[in-house]
């Protein structure tokens, strides 16, 4: 249940930093307000790694062993961060969410069938829907502005 609960709350948190990164893009610029982003992100890991004892293990042990792949992380997430700073301006805070939220479903089924895990048709239906009810949704909304 306590894995349930954090990753409820990562998910909030992944909601209000893009609200948050992308007021401060709107503000000072998409890559300014994502150097900011990231620059505040190192200051902060950095402080928690040297509290707890884990910068020394890092200066210590170095980068050897760690596979060349494992650093994309870091470029996908300024990649993550400059488009949620410009997309989120102009698409809805609900839209853009549930959008983020459908790419990493179905990013999710394609990196699971990648792996071995195929692709239920409970799953590829449940994606349709939430597709489909973003669609019905929008178009509603549409609607409701014209009038």
């Amino acid at each position: 249940m306590l894995y349930i609960i954090l990753a409820f709350i990562g998910g909030a948190l992944v909601t209000l930093a893009s609200i948050i990164n992308s007021k401060l893009g709107k503000e000072i610029g998409v890559i300014q307000g994502t150097v900011i982003n990231y620059t505040v992100g190192l200051i902060c890991i950095l402080l928690v790694c040297l509290f707890n004892g884990s910068l020394f293990k890092i200066a210590n042990e170095g980068f050897s062993g760690i596979p060349l792949w494992a650093y994309l992380g870091g470029i996908v997430g300024v990649a993550v961060v400059i488009l949620s700073n410009v997309v989120i301006p102009k698409i809805a805070v609900i839209y853009s969410t549930l959008l983020i939220f459908i790419g990493q479903i179905v990013t999710g089924m394609i990196v699971d069938s990648i792996f071995g895990n195929p692709i239920s048709r409970g799953k590829f239906i449940g994606c349709i829907f939430i597709i489909l009810g973003l669609a019905y949704n929008s178009n509603i909304d549409r609607k409701a502005l014209k009038i």
